[in-house]
């Protein structure tokens, strides 16, 4: 029955993923409400949104985890929606990454929280994204360490937001903890980071902040309003071809999600991509 209910697909018919097995490209989040005429039919409630989503991705991270850790029936449905092959990435709760004190007793409900997207072979990991207040200290790399063993079975992915990470020991002892690398795309702005082709573990991981410099600093949704044109999503071309080469697989999402450019950016992509690899899946 379930397994049925992939080829009833509601306002749209199913599009075959046809990159490479070793790219993942998808969003960072599927549920805004702003996404609705952009990239959602009219009238979709948010219950319904995943059901398109699919159609067009075979990846998402979840950042909703971040403010809130919700009931094991959640992760029981996203699984239970997604047809063989939609791999899930999951954002750690703010206990981890900004407010630390909470970490220990937070962690127990997270795990107990996503094991049903690992029961259905889904999970690929957990992402903590750090604050640009967080500063490379040793103190604030044992922290980082220790996650890896917080979040086990589960691989652990780690962004920073300041320079100061840039540090090569820091990649070092990330590699033998083996936690992933996140390169981001963001700003030029003084100490945020530049674009990478870093990795630590077999599994490769970018994410696209956009470069709104103007908005940067202000916080909120207007700080991922923006738009990626042909040239820049060419330069993640070429990095994503070095990366393959460090990579077992290579995991791109696009959180500049203001009014669905994420979508529009991530399927630009996805062409641009095919394209460069003649067609070819």
């Amino acid at each position: 029955m379930v397994a049925d209910q992939f080829d009833l697909l509601e306002g749209a018919e199913r599009q075959e993923w046809k990159l490479p097995a070793d790219i993942r490209i998808g969003t960072s989040g599927y549920s805004f409400l702003d996404w609705i005429g952009p990239f959602y039919p009219e009238g979709t409630a948010r219950g319904k949104m995943l059901e398109h989503y699919r159609n067009h991705f075979d990846t998402v991270e979840i950042n909703s985890t971040y403010y809130r850790i919700p009931g094991i029936k959640t992760f029981e449905g996203l699984a239970r929606r997604t047809p063989p092959g939609f791999e899930f990435m999951v954002k750690t709760h703010s206990s981890f990454t900004h407010e630390r004190a909470l970490a220990v007793e937070m962690t127990a409900p997270f795990l107990d929280a996503v094991a049903p997207l690992s029961e259905s072979g889904k999970l690929r990991g957990v992402l903590a994204q750090f604050p640009y207040s967080f500063r490379c200290n040793a103190q604030n790399l044992d922290h980082v360490l220790g996650g890896a063993r917080r979040f086990a079975p589960y691989p652990l992915f780690v962004e920073y937001r300041h320079d100061s990470w840039l540090d090569p020991s820091v990649k070092e002892a990330m590699a033998q903890a083996q936690i992933g690398y996140c390169n981001v795309d963001e700003p030029a702005l003084p100490h945020l980071l530049p674009p990478e082709t870093a990795t630590t573990t077999r599994t490769a991981y970018v994410r696209l902040h956009g470069r709104n410099a103007a908005q940067w600093w202000n916080g909120g949704g207007e700080r991922y309003n923006y738009s990626y044109n042909d040239a820049e999503l060419g330069e993640w071309i070429e990095r994503l071809q070095a990366l393959r080469v460090k990579a077992d697989r290579v995991y791109v999402f696009f959180n500049n999600c203001h009014l669905g450019m994420a979508v529009k950016d991530a399927k630009r992509f996805m062409e641009l991509l095919q394209e460069k690899l003649g067609g070819s899946p």
